[in-house]
């Protein structure tokens, strides 16, 4: 019998990789299972212990530290990380394990793959985002992985340049595109009666740590909120930061913020079903999360897209870039209200696929760990370099 792993540690990431597990376990039989492994912030109080919002059999729990106020706790999540999955790995001798993006902690377990020998089948390589930690973790991730599944051609292009074979690099698109299609199926007052709102205009919000930058938290929310109180007619939906360094501390000033400014509504989770649902229906998506750069243009709704945490990601041109400053966030959600620009917004047609992603992942992972013909050691795929 084959069986295959698949590795979720966010609430974001779980939201993407939730299509490809049920495309997956169409295939299961007895001559192929396929496990789905939780750990990180879905396990945490802190983080609103997400793993409720898994609506799937969960195989293995296993708590990480999720600690991030310096990057001595990051390090150390990682080496618990690393144990705890080289012990799973070893134990479970998976025929392949499925991750996705980024994340520290999907570092480590990679390593931990890598390690046993487990061939690792990669989402989401590729992408660019200069001004966090991911740019380098994910490209790390990338060198660790047989398979690639990418979200659009400039990254499938990027991980060959990067020596992987392109007959292992598929850009099949993303899969917040097949959950644009088949999740975000509430009513605006359905999803706003869900979280206690009647029906009002509404911006939705993300913001995370730039992990790139030496700049003060704090200072950086500061001007956040700010811009937030320049426009009291409008209520700001905020879902609250990952476990990325600053992470914790950007939550604490949302919790105290929302004491204060009577337009803004904090969350510790939304869902995906939630979250996606009432994207389709704010007046604009604020922030800094890839969700304003892939998942939103497909719903025709205007982003601001805070700072440099994002640069370098293919964009659409519904995408309004700005600093972090107060007066450049103001201006940029000022355009974003433009009845001019919201009808640029309406004829952008998304870079990132056409919502059948899941199905064709699903189908290349089962082929080919069904034909058990890999080979880890991989060639290196040379590209001619103009010296």
């Amino acid at each position: 019998m084959k069986k295959i792993a698949v590795v979720t540690a966010t609430r974001a990431e779980y939201g993407l990789l939730s299509p490809v597990i049920k495309e997956l376990r169409e295939f299961e039989s007895e001559n192929f299972k396929v496990e789905l492994i939780v750990t990180g912030t879905h396990l945490s109080e802190q983080y609103g212990m997400t793993v409720s919002e898994i609506d799937d059999q969960i195989d293995h729990k296993i708590p990480i530290s999720v600690q991030s106020a310096s990057g001595a706790d990051i390090s150390a999540n990682q080496a618990d990380a690393l144990v705890k999955f080289t012990d799973l790995f070893l134990s479970e001798k998976y025929d392949g394990v499925v991750l996705l993006g980024d994340r520290y902690e999907m570092l480590a377990i990679a390593i931990a793959a890598g390690n046993t020998h487990t061939p690792i089948f990669h989402l989401c390589g590729g992408d660019t985002t200069e001004g966090a930690l991911d740019e380098w973790i994910r490209h790390s991730i990338t060198k660790i992985s047989y398979l690639h599944f990418v979200t659009n051609e400039e990254s499938r292009k990027r991980v060959i340049q990067l020596g992987e074979a392109p007959d292992r690099v598929f850009n099949y698109g993303s899969t917040s595109i097949d959950n644009i299609m088949h999740v975000a199926d509430m009513t605006k007052g359905e999803a706003l009666q869900s979280i206690g709102l009647s029906d009002c205009g509404y911006a939705l919000c993300t913001y995370h740590p730039v992990t790139m930058e030496n700049g003060s938290v704090d200072e950086q929310i500061e001007s956040f909120l700010a811009a937030i109180k320049a426009f009291p007619s409008l209520i700001f939906i905020v879902t609250k930061s990952n476990a990325d360094q600053g992470g914790a501390r950007i939550n604490e000033l949302l919790d105290e913020a929302e004491k204060e400014i009577a337009n803004l509504y904090v969350y510790t989770s939304l869902g995906v079903r939630r979250y996606l649902s009432l994207m389709k229906y704010a007046e604009f998506v604020l922030g800094n999360s890839s969700s304003g750069i892939i998942e939103t243009p497909a719903f025709h709704v205007p982003t601001v897209n805070i700072g440099d945490r994002q640069r370098g990601r293919l964009q659409s041109e519904s995408v309004i870039n700005c600093g972090e400053d107060t007066d450049s966030i103001v201006k940029a959600i000022e355009r974003a209200m433009i009845k001019d620009f919201k009808e640029i917004c309406n004829k952008v047609v998304s870079p990132y696929g056409d919502g059948h992603a899941a199905e064709k992942i699903a189908k290349k992972i089962h082929m080919i760990v069904s034909e058990d013909k890999i080979d880890l050691k991989k060639v290196f795929f040379d590209i001619e370099v103009i010296s």
